[in-house]
């Protein structure tokens, strides 16, 4: 097989990686930890080096449960930001294309229609985790940051917020856009339309029951990380 065609999957066994591998050819690679763990650079290093991809799409990390980044700052740290980072430095060695999968969280989430080129600002650990390793992934000039607003189909949860708003697509959807912006750089929202999260399950789920986000809440979540597809948009055409 040629490195042209190679693409290895980190994280390839959590929930969006497995979706991934039902959905793509034979050409995706999706090592275990034991063959390449983030933690170990020589590890990403080797596997790399016997291989050779032409891409790398960076899924491993810590996401759920948010609090969990709250509870245990040396695991979120260790897997989101230190993890990326011996990614990072390891494209660079062989000149692999990086693709990182990072979040809408990482916007200041009050007010909405966020661009990419808009000012960031996480509210919780988890998005701060997240923008950690967006800084290593910036610096590597062959790489595409994907902020993407995606979740599980069906809708996994018995409730849903109805004053919390984003751009929640399904991660079979996000699947075949993914595969048309292989070779672009630099910073892209992807996600659906701009929509509460209750109006968005409700859609799929009508028996899912509306809550209201409040901002003393113990987790904290951004009311708005709604983001500005025009960029997205202009790509696909």
């Amino acid at each position: 097989m040629s490195n042209k065609s190679k693409i290895v999957v980190t994280g390839g066994y959590g929930r969006f990686g497995k979706i991934l591998k039902k959905n793509v050819g034979k050409n995706y690679i999706f090592p275990k930890k034991k063959q390449l763990d983030i933690l170990k650079l020589n590890s990403i290093i080797k596997f790399l080096k016997r291989t050779k991809p032409k891409y790398l799409v960076h899924l491993a990390g810590l996401s759920r449960p948010l609090d969990l980044h709250e509870k245990n700052l040396e695991k979120s740290i260790s897997l989101n930001i230190i993890g990326t980072s011996n990614v990072t430095i390891a494209c660079s060695r062989f000149n692999i294309k990086l693709i990182f999968f990072s979040t809408s969280y990482v916007y200041p989430g009050n007010k909405g229609n966020y661009k990419e080129s808009d000012p960031v600002l996480p509210m919780n650990n988890y998005a701060w985790s997240k923008l950690g390793a967006e800084s290593a992934v910036k610096m590597y000039q062959n790489s595409l940051i994907l902020r993407v607003s995606m979740t599980e189909r069906p809708f996994i949860h018995k409730y849903a917020f109805a004053n919390m708003k984003t751009n929640f697509i399904f991660h079979d959807e996000f699947i075949k856009i993914f595969k048309k912006i292989l070779n672009k750089k630099g910073v892209l929202n992807i996600g659906g339309p701009s929509m509460s999260v209750y109006n968005f399950a409700k859609k799929y789920n009508k028996k899912v029951k509306k809550r209201y986000l409040k901002k003393n809440s113990k987790i904290k979540l951004p009311m708005n990380t709604s983001m500005n597809l025009s960029k997205l948009k202009k790509l696909l055409k």
